[in-house]
């Protein structure tokens, strides 16, 4: 996981992690985002290929599918999804290995970040417009990512090694992060108040001192803070005269993680609770998490009895049938639905909806057809939540398209509020632009 030093970052704002949670809404609120959309946490959900035949829908009535079995679990949150299918990549022979999946284009660079996934792109793009505004750039985790030899779908010039532990990628958001309180009298509204405005006289305070030996350019951005701060102190105060409003805290700082955490998977599971509590607590806007390498993934599921090693195990063996790989993929469809679930049932800090309601999940892969080592089918399954930046229905949508896939990446960008694309991806592609028909409108 690579972002800034979190305590250099508070230092230097003059905050703490209260700062990053009152901050959040106003770098939102002045993101350039397209009319109509909110600017988006971003979290990459990536694991290797598939076999086409065991995930496309077994019919679609319009833009309805009727899942397969191993996508069955989507039907629980069907409303909240968006499966896509038939995307060619820019270099659809490429196969395991090859940088495809998340930089629109194998490994081709000619932008000044050099070969960059969507990710990356995303943090880099935020940072130079001053918009990123929480105290961890991104956050990338996965246990056992250079299984097989293999590498990771993320890229900034090198390949992203993501955080392998749960115990380092806990230490590194939450150490010295003081535990949510729980007694009933410090959770009271009184309670609840004079924490929020010691921490708004506080920031107050600090910026004031720091506009003293700045520029210009930099005193206006500390002067739209100040505005920030006020909107803030007007809308808790307007909470504590209302009983609390909608507005309730949701960052409660996870128990450190336990429990047998030499299974790649289940260590995942925790590193997936990690991510929504970072998320809760305004520690970053970006995440992304890696199942297994482009080469490997060991299995071991005594729940639903499943043992082997997807590549060369699952993916290239049990054609037609695929009976193993049909139980992982189901498997990670669960652990998909259930992380979107959690999403939905926290509320955000500001009030503004649920955790889901301000994020993108993507679901993306290193190919589109694993067992034929190809890129000319790419899939996705994208969720998002009541009003956020997916055009949905009830019954969820499947599109099959002939568009690049890289569009589908610049509808995450576009999601996050990053219209320029420039450096991103096949420079020779014309239609550089989001994929049609996906975001609402």
């Amino acid at each position: 996981m690579r972002s800034h030093n979190r305590r250099n970052f508070l230092k230097g704002v003059g905050a703490s992690l209260g700062a990053s949670l009152l901050f959040s809404p106003f770098y939102d609120s002045i993101a350039n985002a397209a009319p109509g959309k909110k600017p988006k946490r971003l979290l990459i959900f990536f694991t290797m290929g598939t076999a086409p035949s065991i995930w496309k829908p077994t019919s679609v009535s319009g833009e309805t599918p009727t899942f397969s079995e191993s996508t069955s679990p989507l039907a629980e949150i069907k409303e909240h999804i968006v499966m896509l299918d038939g995307l060619p990549s820019g270099s659809p022979s490429n196969n395991h290995g090859s940088a495809d999946g998340l930089t629109g284009m194998g490994y081709y660079s000619n932008g000044p970040y050099g070969l960059i996934s969507v990710d990356q792109f995303i943090v880099e793009k935020l940072k130079a417009a001053g918009t990123l505004g929480t105290p961890v750039e991104y956050v990338l985790l996965g246990a056992d990512t250079a299984a097989g030899g293999g590498k990771t779908g993320f890229y900034k010039k090198d390949n992203l090694v993501p955080t392998a532990s749960p115990v380092t990628a806990y230490s590194n958001l939450f150490s010295g992060v003081s535990q949510t309180p729980t007694s009933p009298n410090d959770n009271s509204a009184e309670e609840r108040l004079r924490r929020r405005m010691s921490i708004l006289d506080n920031l107050r305070g600090e910026i004031t001192t720091l506009k003293g030996n700045l520029g210009s350019e930099q005193k206006y951005k500390l002067d739209l803070h100040l505005e920030s701060l006020r909107q803030l102190e007007q809308r808790i105060s307007s909470e504590a005269v209302g009983g609390g409003g909608g507005g309730g805290g949701s960052c409660t700082v996870p128990a450190s993680p336990s429990g047998d955490m030499t299974n790649n998977l289940k260590a995942n599971l925790l590193h997936l609770d990690i991510i929504v509590s970072a998320f809760a607590c305004g520690m970053t806007r970006v995440a992304g998490i890696q199942w297994g390498s482009d080469q490997a993934m060991n299995v071991a599921l005594d729940d639903v009895s499943l043992r082997g090693e997807e590549h060369n195990g699952m993916i290239h063996t049990g054609a037609p049938a695929h009976s193993d790989l049909i139980k992982l993929e189901k498997w990670l469809h669960v652990q998909f639905v259930d992380l979107v679930k959690k999403l939905k049932s926290i509320p955000e800090a500001d009030g503004s909806g649920t955790l889901l309601d301000n994020t993108l999940v993507a679901w993306c892969r290193d190919m589109g057809d694993a067992p034929n080592h190809t890129q000319n089918e790419m899939k996705f399954v994208l969720a998002s939540g009541t009003g956020g930046y997916l055009k949905t229905a009830p019954g969820g949508r499947f599109i099959r398209s002939s568009e690049r896939h890289e569009r589908v990446l610049l509808s995450l960008c576009d999601a996050m509020g990053v219209t320029d694309y420039a450096g991103f991806g096949d420079p020779a592609l014309q239609a550089k632009s989001p994929l049609p028909g996906l975001a609402a409108t």
